[in-house]
């Protein structure tokens, strides 16, 4: 039996399901390029070549979603708390202008100054900032406060009762800014924090400041083209003067996975470079070693479970973050700022190491030109930390979308 190597344009668009015409418009554009033949010059294509089309167009089928639209005018956005810039890339991708970013930490400032040297970074407390110059020139304000309890001295909370929080401070710059829509953004654990009275306290205020909340939702990153299993809580602030409705992205059907984020693929159109990395100690290096991918603690041998889990191995719950290999076909677990750090292993699929700094990026869809500055350990954490930027790209369509509609109705 005689396997074929090449195939002719018309068997080829066999397979595919496509015209003739279809393939030879994807030679000229780069899409899916033929191999001439020496002697006709005719268009002829590899098996191999073929098959990994295939898997191109069966995640393009599948996935008809395209949350993407164009800004009507120029749209611009306060972020606060912004990090290594992951959300602020995400909105700027969607076309939405970054006109301020505050963030109080030295080396994500640095981060962001690197990056867009153009971008107007306020470095230090948010409590040391005013905002009222900006006063109703800003269609947008952001923000990752972190999840802090309130004061209930009264039945109904109120931006006094949240005062000495980061999250009064993200309302107090909302106040003095005036924007069409405010977006905070949290850990999902911020539903049941304080059995789900500081959120209760957050929609409070925000109603108190002329803002109406749109029903909360927590966003699965792995929904909107991440190769995490990340999720984020959402708090979307309308102004009351508006009758515009917000409408959170549509998930997208394709999931991509820890192949999609380090290999050339649709995700990305090369393999991840090579950058530096943490190492785990000689100890817990010999324990991974025993793991296989997709596995954790369980795949040890019964004496070692007990011996690396100690008295964890006798209490509840799956602990399926520790001592935990990541397999190429699934998507990573949610990424931390310490990538070797006990409960919380994240180690590559077929190397014993944690991984490296640009391997965070590519999981956290950071491009690759985007520097982190500071120590290894200082990049870790503003990528651990950075809300992933394809996941902001698809809030920022959601923003656009809506802006647009409003402006039209005007």
């Amino acid at each position: 039996m005689v396997i074929k190597e090449y195939y002719s344009l018309a068997e080829t668009a066999d397979i595919l399901g496509k015209s003739k015409e279809t393939l030879r418009r994807w030679d000229r554009t780069g899409k899916f390029p033929a191999i001439r033949e020496p002697m006709s010059n005719y268009r002829v294509y590899k098996k191999e070549q073929i098959n990994d089309f295939l898997d191109v167009l069966s995640k393009e089928i599948i996935d008809k979603v395209d949350n993407s639209v164009i800004p009507n005018k120029v749209y611009k956005v306060i972020e606060l708390f912004a990090g290594a810039g992951g959300l602020a890339i995400g909105l700027e991708r969607a076309g939405i202008k970054c006109a301020v970013l505050n963030e109080i930490d030295k080396w994500a400032c640095q981060t962001l100054r690197k990056n867009r040297p153009n971008w107007n970074v306020l470095e230090g407390d948010v409590k040391s900032f005013n905002f009222e110059n900006y006063r109703d020139q800003i269609e947008i304000v952001t923000g990752g406060f972190p999840c802090q309890a309130f004061s209930y001295a009264g039945k109904k909370l109120g931006l006094e009762d949240a005062r000495g929080t980061l999250f009064y401070e993200f309302a107090r710059v909302v106040q003095e800014v005036n924007p069409l829509i405010c977006i905070g953004e949290n850990v999902k654990g911020l539903r049941s924090h304080e059995k789900g009275k500081t959120l209760e306290g957050m929609i409070s205020v925000l109603d108190e400041i002329g803002y109406q909340v749109v029903p909360v939702q927590v966003l699965k990153a792995i929904h909107y083209r991440v190769p995490q299993k990340r999720e984020r809580l959402f708090l979307v602030g309308v102004r009351k003067d508006i009758s515009t409705k917000f409408e959170y992205p549509t998930p997208h059907n394709t999931i991509y996975n820890l192949e999609d984020a380090l290999k050339k693929g649709t995700l990305f159109d090369s393999d991840v470079p090579e950058s530096a990395g943490s190492k785990y100690p000689v100890y817990k290096k010999e324990i991974l070693d025993l793991i296989p991918p997709k596995g954790y603690w369980r795949d040890l041998p019964v004496d070692l479970q007990k011996e690396y889990m100690g008295k964890s191995y006798y209490l509840g719950g799956g602990k399926t973050g520790m001592a935990r290999r990541i397999g190429w076909d699934e998507p990573c677990l949610t990424l931390t700022c310490s990538p070797a750090q006990k409960q919380t292993e994240r180690c590559h699929p077929d190397e014993t190491r944690p991984f490296t700094v640009r391997e965070y990026a590519r999981i956290q869809t950071f491009p690759d030109d985007w520097t982190f500055m500071g120590s290894i350990s200082q990049q870790y954490k503003q990528i651990g930390n950075a809300v992933p930027c394809n996941l902001g790209e698809e809030m920022g369509y959601a923003i656009v979308k809506f802006l647009n509609a409003y402006y039209a109705q005007k």
